[in-house]
């Protein structure tokens, strides 16, 4: 049990190093970043990077998007889901 207790203390950590809290880096927009990059809900292989496995709308702290071109995509997949280019549901 001290063995435990040794290694538990004898991290070569920095003091402000919390292994819980790590910094992540910042998601950068595909849309601002690349201008030739343009969103069509005619287009459902591009839509289906940001549709969850079970077909829901990934929100933006998993896509990276500004909430610009969020509203965007999720009107774009709307549209394609409207005339059935996308399943409102997967199983």
């Amino acid at each position: 049990m001290a063995d435990k207790k040794q290694r538990k203390n004898n991290k070569n950590y920095d003091e402000d190093y919390n292994p819980k809290f790590r910094k992540q880096r910042k998601k950068v927009c595909l849309l601002c970043s690349d201008k030739n990059f343009v969103l069509d809900y005619k287009n459902p292989e591009q839509l289906r990077k940001f549709i969850s496995d079970k077909g829901k709308i990934l929100p933006r702290r998993n896509t990276g998007m500004c909430a610009k071109h969020q509203r965007d995509i999720t009107i774009a997949i709307k549209r394609a889901r409207h005339i059935a280019l996308l399943p409102y549901a997967q199983k």
